[in-house]
Protein backbone atom coordinates (compact mmCIF):
# COMPACT_ATOMS: atom_id res chain seq x y z
CA UNK A 1 0.00 0.00 0.00
CA UNK A 2 1.26 3.64 -0.79
CA UNK A 3 0.04 7.02 0.37
CA UNK A 4 0.12 9.67 -1.95
CA UNK A 5 0.12 13.56 -0.40
CA UNK A 6 -0.59 15.68 -3.25
CA UNK A 7 -0.46 19.65 -3.10
CA UNK A 8 -2.38 21.82 -5.26
CA UNK A 9 -3.98 24.91 -6.13
CA UNK A 10 -7.42 25.47 -4.30
CA UNK A 11 -9.34 26.35 -7.10
CA UNK A 12 -8.11 22.90 -8.87
CA UNK A 13 -9.42 20.75 -5.85
CA UNK A 14 -13.16 19.55 -7.28
CA UNK A 15 -11.64 18.79 -10.61
CA UNK A 16 -9.02 16.42 -9.29
CA UNK A 17 -12.11 15.18 -6.86
CA UNK A 18 -14.32 13.97 -9.65
CA UNK A 19 -11.31 12.59 -11.75
CA UNK A 20 -10.18 10.93 -9.43
CA UNK A 21 -13.17 9.55 -9.00
CA UNK A 22 -14.27 8.72 -12.15
CA UNK A 23 -10.75 6.04 -12.35
CA UNK A 24 -12.70 4.57 -9.52
CA UNK A 25 -10.38 6.19 -6.73
CA UNK A 26 -12.75 7.85 -3.90
CA UNK A 27 -11.21 7.68 -0.45
CA UNK A 28 -9.21 10.92 0.46
CA UNK A 29 -8.93 13.41 3.09
CA UNK A 30 -8.12 17.13 2.23
CA UNK A 31 -6.54 19.96 4.39
CA UNK A 32 -6.13 23.50 3.54
CA UNK A 33 -2.47 24.50 4.40
CA UNK A 34 -0.36 27.05 3.32
CA UNK A 35 3.54 27.14 1.76
CA UNK A 36 5.51 28.22 -0.56
CA UNK A 37 8.65 26.69 -3.19
CA UNK A 38 10.44 28.15 -5.98
CA UNK A 39 6.68 30.86 -6.50
CA UNK A 40 7.96 32.46 -3.22
CA UNK A 41 4.88 34.01 -2.52
CA UNK A 42 4.16 37.48 -3.61
CA UNK A 43 3.18 41.42 -2.41
CA UNK A 44 -0.23 42.92 -1.69
CA UNK A 45 -1.61 45.89 -1.06
CA UNK A 46 -4.01 46.30 1.64
CA UNK A 47 -5.01 50.53 3.06
CA UNK A 48 -2.21 51.81 0.71
CA UNK A 49 0.82 49.69 2.25
CA UNK A 50 2.41 46.82 0.42
CA UNK A 51 3.37 43.94 2.45
CA UNK A 52 4.82 40.30 1.23
CA UNK A 53 2.74 36.80 1.62
CA UNK A 54 5.25 34.60 1.93
CA UNK A 55 2.55 31.76 2.65
CA UNK A 56 0.09 30.84 -0.44
CA UNK A 57 -2.79 28.70 -0.16
CA UNK A 58 -3.08 25.39 -1.59
CA UNK A 59 -4.51 22.18 -0.69
CA UNK A 60 -3.37 18.72 0.65
CA UNK A 61 -5.16 15.58 -0.43
CA UNK A 62 -4.12 12.61 1.40
CA UNK A 63 -5.01 8.93 -0.05
CA UNK A 64 -3.68 5.89 0.58
CA UNK A 65 -4.33 3.00 -1.78
CA UNK A 66 -3.31 -0.02 -3.16
CA UNK A 67 0.35 -0.72 -5.08
CA UNK A 68 -1.61 -0.96 -8.62
CA UNK A 69 -3.47 2.17 -8.10
CA UNK A 70 -0.62 4.32 -7.63
CA UNK A 71 0.22 5.41 -11.18
CA UNK A 72 -2.97 5.78 -12.53
CA UNK A 73 -3.50 8.02 -9.81
CA UNK A 74 -0.59 10.09 -10.21
CA UNK A 75 -1.35 10.72 -13.76
CA UNK A 76 -4.82 11.57 -13.06
CA UNK A 77 -3.62 14.14 -10.63
CA UNK A 78 -1.05 15.57 -12.73
CA UNK A 79 -3.29 15.65 -15.60
CA UNK A 80 -6.11 17.73 -13.66
CA UNK A 81 -4.10 20.32 -11.26
CA UNK A 82 -1.68 21.24 -14.28
CA UNK A 83 -2.09 24.41 -15.00
CA UNK A 84 1.16 25.18 -16.39
CA UNK A 85 2.25 27.83 -13.90
CA UNK A 86 4.76 27.98 -10.98
CA UNK A 87 3.18 26.82 -8.04
CA UNK A 88 0.97 23.55 -9.48
CA UNK A 89 2.01 21.59 -6.51
CA UNK A 90 4.03 18.54 -5.78
CA UNK A 91 3.04 14.79 -5.00
CA UNK A 92 5.00 12.46 -2.37
CA UNK A 93 4.40 9.09 -2.58
CA UNK A 94 5.27 6.86 0.55
CA UNK A 95 5.11 3.70 1.79
CA UNK A 96 2.29 2.45 3.80
CA UNK A 97 3.15 -0.51 6.70
CA UNK A 98 -0.33 -1.13 8.02
CA UNK A 99 -3.68 0.28 7.86
CA UNK A 100 -6.74 -0.51 10.21
CA UNK A 101 -10.57 0.81 10.24
CA UNK A 102 -11.54 1.69 13.59
CA UNK A 103 -15.11 0.79 12.93
CA UNK A 104 -14.52 -3.18 11.86
CA UNK A 105 -10.98 -3.83 12.75
CA UNK A 106 -10.36 -4.58 9.03
CA UNK A 107 -6.98 -4.11 8.58
CA UNK A 108 -4.47 -3.39 5.60
CA UNK A 109 -6.44 -3.63 2.05
CA UNK A 110 -9.61 -4.31 3.51
CA UNK A 111 -9.60 -1.50 5.61
CA UNK A 112 -9.27 1.43 2.45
Amino acid sequence: MKKIEAIIKPFKLDDVREALSDVGITGMTVSEVKGFGRQKGHTELYRGAEYMVDFLPKVKLDIVLSDEDVDRAIEVIVKTAQTGKIGDGKIFVTDVERVVRIRTAEEDEEAI
